[in-house]
């Protein structure tokens, strides 16, 4: 898939409360997690097609590069699908990749093989994302078409915050992941921990 039909976009917008600290910029290996995130999809799509959503884009400048765009969350604290129903009013892309900023298992290798297989994805489908086997979809590590603005809108209107129960009206293909370990993220001190030992 050309570059140009694809936009990446990451979340920061969450108050990290369970982890007592601002997840976007813990560090891992000396790189802040949202600076990891960035890396590892910088060489999947044209750098000026990466976006980040939040409302403190001023607190996470110093860890991007100046290509990196930044989407401002207005008002915060709306939740997950409403920052994302923002960016998509502001992003021309045929895909949309949405991925949390605190998965440091991602890999480039990983997410240019889901890329390769979004012509394969089925028209009706509205998103492309991993199912867990217990909680449901994956909403935040995995791809959005366009076209999906419209329903989350309405389902927004309509006193909607979920993400979980927007999907559950929608059309979504299953996005088989090999290795689980990747959608790993990093809500609480021990999730880092076992990430890290003795961090």
């Amino acid at each position: 898939m050309a570059a140009s039909k694809l936009a990446i976009i990451i979340l920061a917008g969450g108050r990290s409360a369970r982890m007592g600290r601002d997840k976007a910029t813990i560090e891992i290996a000396g790189v802040p997690l949202i600076r990891r995130i960035y890396d590892v999809v910088a060489t999947c799509v044209d750098r000026g097609q990466i976006y980040v959503v939040t409302p403190w884009p001023e607190q996470y400048r110093q860890f991007l590069p100046d290509s990196c765009n930044f989407i401002l969350e207005q008002p915060p604290d709306r939740g997950p699908l409403m920052a994302f129903s923002q960016a998509l009013a502001k992003i021309n892309a045929n895909w949309l990749l949405l991925l949390a900023c605190d998965l440091p298992n991602l890999s480039t290798p990983a997410i240019q093989t889901w890329i390769d297989s979004l012509p394969s994805i089925d028209p009706q489908s509205i998103a492309y994302l991993p199912r867990h086997v217990s909680k449901g979809w994956e909403p935040l590590c995995g791809f959005y078409r366009q076209i999906c603005r419209e329903s989350a809108i309405e389902y927004i209107d309509n006193g909607g915050r979920s993400f979980q129960g927007w999907l559950k009206m929608q059309v979504v293909t299953e996005l088989v992941v090999a290795d689980p370990l990747c959608l790993v993220n990093c809500n609480t001190p021990a999730d880092l921990a076992a990430i890290i030992p003795n961090i």
